[in-house]
C-alpha cells in the first residue's frame, strides 16, 4: 500500500459527542485542528468541557479583524507612476524589481509571523480560504503593497458579510490589476471580473451565460485605479451608464446591482457553503446538507460568521465519516508542525521557501482559480518533499546562514520565469537558513508525555495526529523518539 493510498484509507477514533453535552478532549482537538493550525493541549482541555455550540460559539467570537504582527514599513508606498517608470534607467528599473522581489518574500514572512502567533488562528484560516477563493496572483500585480492592502481587507471581512467582502473585492486595486478590470470602458469592456464574479466567486459554472457576461462587463466600466496612489476610483466618463440585463434583470445597473442580482440567487449561497464546507468539514458534503445550511445562510443575510458557527457545532462536523479526511495544505502542514511541536523560529524564510516547495506560494496562486487542494496536495513528488522537511527539521543539524539568493531563485519562487534546477538551489537556501530556530525536542516531548510510558505515548499520539497511527508507539522508550515516529506517520498529513 503506498503513502497516498494509506492516507486517504485511515479510520477514524472517535465519533462526536451528543448535543448539549461536552465535547470533551477529542472533539476540541477536532475543532481546534480544522480551525487553525495545531492545537495545543492546554487549549484542548479549555475547550473540553464546553458543548458543541459553546465550542463553535468561542471559536468564531474569538476572531479578530486585524494582525498583530506589525507589517513592513514598506506597505504604504505608493506606487510609480507608468511616466516615471518610463523615464527610468534600465539599472533603475532592475533595482526597483529587486527591491519589489525582496519586498514579497518580506510580506509572505510577514503573514506567515501572523499565523503562527495570532490569538485567533480562525482568522488566518479564513484569511488564507478568501486569498484563495478570491485568488490574486503577486506575479501580475507586481507592487507589493498592493497584496498587502488585499490581504488585510480579507482580514477585516472573513467572518463578516459575503456581500460586504465581494464588493470590496470588486473594488479592491490589486484584484482590478490582476483581472484586467482597471482599464475596462465603455467602448472596450473587459470581461475578465464579469466573468469570474459568477463562476469563480457567487454561482459556479452553468448558472450564467455569455451574454449574462458581456451585459455584466459593462456595469464595472470605469472601477479603476488612480495612477498616483494606488487607491480605487470611479472614472465617470468611461462607465457604461445603459440598460443592461443580467441573470433576467433589467436596469440601468452599476457594478453593485450586478452583485446584489448575483446575490439574490440560491446557487450563490450554496456555492460558498459548499466550498467552506469542503474547507473545513468534508471533501465530499452532502448536497442535502449544503442546501440546508446554504438556506440559512442566504437568510441571514450572507453572515459568514454565523455560517461558520453553524457548520462548527453541526452533527455532520463531528461526524465519524468526517473526521481526518481532510489532507493539511503545504501551509497547515509547515506552520502547524511549527506551532505543534512549539518551534521558535526567527528567520521564517526557509519555511515560506518550503511550502512553495510544497506546492504552495502564498500570494502567488497557480491561476484565478487558485490552489484546487485536497487529494491534489498529495502525490509522490510532494509526499517525499514533506518527508524531507521533517527529516531537516527534526534531525535539526542545519546552521543559520544569512545568504541573499540569487535573482532567478527570487524570480522563480515568486512566478517569474523557471529555471534549470531551481527546486534543488531553493532546497539548498533552506537548508543554510533553517538552523536558526530554537527548539527542543527532548523537553517538548518529556512536557507533552511524562514519562516514557505507554500513557504517555497514547496522549502524544492523540495530540499530534487526527487518527490512530499506521505503526503503534512502543509501550516504553523516548518520547522524542515517538515525536520524531508521529510525525512521519501517513497520519500526520491529515486533519
Amino acid at each position: 500500500m503506498n503513502a497516498r493510498t494509506m492516507l486517504l484509507a485511515c479510520l477514524c477514533w472517535a465519533v462526536g459527542p451528543a448535543w448539549g453535552q461536552p465535547i470533551g478532549e477529542e472533539g476540541a482537538r477536532h475543532l481546534l485542528n480544522r480551525t487553525g493550525f495545531a492545537a495545543s493541549a492546554s487549549e484542548i482541555r479549555s475547550l473540553a468541557p464546553l458543548s458543541r455550540e459553546a465550542a463553535a460559539a468561542r471559536v468564531v467570537s474569538g476572531a479578530v479583524t486585524t494582525a498583530r504582527t506589525p507589517p513592513p514599513a514598506w506597505v504604504t508606498d505608493a506606487p510609480i507612476p507608468p511616466y516615471k517608470l518610463q523615464a527610468m534607467s534600465q539599472e533603475e528599473r532592475m533595482a526597483e524589481l529587486r527591491k519589489n522581489v525582496e519586498h514579497a518574500f518580506e510580506l509572505r514572512e510577514w503573514w506567515f509571523r501572523e499565523m503562527l502567533t495570532t490569538p485567533s488562528p480562525l482568522t488566518e484560516r479564513m484569511t488564507l480560504f478568501w486569498h484563495n477563493h478570491f485568488a490574486t496572483s503577486q506575479q501580475k500585480v507586481r507592487f507589493t503593497p498592493l497584496m498587502y492592502k488585499q490581504n488585510v481587507m480579507l482580514r477585516r471581512n472573513a467572518l463578516g458579510n459575503f456581500g460586504t467582502l465581494l464588493r470590496e473585492v470588486a473594488r479592491d486595486p490589486a484584484m482590478l490589476i490582476y483581472l484586467d478590470g482597471a482599464n475596462s470602458r465603455k467602448e472596450q469592456p473587459n470581461e475578465n471580473f464579469a466573468r469570474e464574479v459568477m463562476e469563480l466567486f457567487t454561482l459556479g459554472e452553468g448558472h450564467y451565460t455569455e451574454k449574462d457576461i458581456k451585459e455584466a462587463a459593462r456595469a464595472f466600466t470605469g472601477w479603476s485605479i488612480d495612477r498616483e496612489t494606488g487607491e480605487f476610483m470611479f472614472r465617470r466618463g468611461i462607465h457604461d451608464y445603459g440598460r443592461k440585463t443580467v441573470l433576467g434583470r433589467t436596469g440601468n445597473f452599476d457594478g453593485d446591482q450586478v452583485i446584489d442580482v448575483l446575490l439574490a440567487k440560491p446557487e450563490a449561497a450554496e456555492f460558498i457553503t459548499r466550498k467552506l464546507m469542503r474547507e473545513f468539514v468534508s471533501p465530499q458534503p452532502a448536497e442535502g446538507e449544503v442546501k440546508r445550511f446554504a438556506a440559512r445562510f442566504r437568510e441571514s443575510g450572507y453572515d459568514i460568521g454565523r455560517l461558520m458557527q453553524e457548520l462548527l457545532a453541526s452533527e455532520t462536523f463531528y461526524a465519524a465519516e468526517n473526521r481526518a479526511v481532510l489532507i493539511k495544505s503545504p501551509v497547515e502542514f509547515v506552520v502547524g508542525t511549527l506551532k505543534q511541536f512549539d518551534i521558535e523560529a526567527p528567520n521564517l524564510r526557509p519555511f515560506v521557501i518550503a511550502s512553495a516547495l510544497l506546492g504552495q506560494n502564498v500570494f502567488s496562486p497557480p491561476n484565478v482559480k487558485g490552489w484546487p487542494g485536497g487529494e491534489h496536495w498529495i502525490n509522490s513528488a510532494s509526499l517525499l518533499g514533506r518527508k524531507q522537511f521533517i527529516d531537516r527539521l527534526f534531525r535539526n543539524e542545519d546552521r543559520m546562514e544569512a545568504t541573499m539568493r540569487s535573482m532567478d531563485e527570487a524570480a522563480a519562487i515568486t512566478g517569474g520565469t523557471p529555471i534549470p534546477g531551481r527546486e534543488a538551489r531553493m532546497q539548498r537556501q533552506m537548508e543554510r537558513q533553517m538552523g536558526g530556530i530554537r527548539w527542543n525536542l527532548d523537553r517538548w516531548a518529556e512536557r507533552t508525555a511524562g514519562s516514557g510510558t505507554s500513557a504517555g505515548a497514547q496522549q502524544m499520539t492523540r495530540l499530534v495526529l487526527a487518527l490512530a497511527p499506521q505503526e503503534a508507539l512502543p509501550g516504553q522508550g523516548k518520547p522524542a523518539d515517538w515525536a520524531r515516529q508521529l510525525v512521519h506517520d501517513p497520519a500526520y498529513q491529515l486533519k
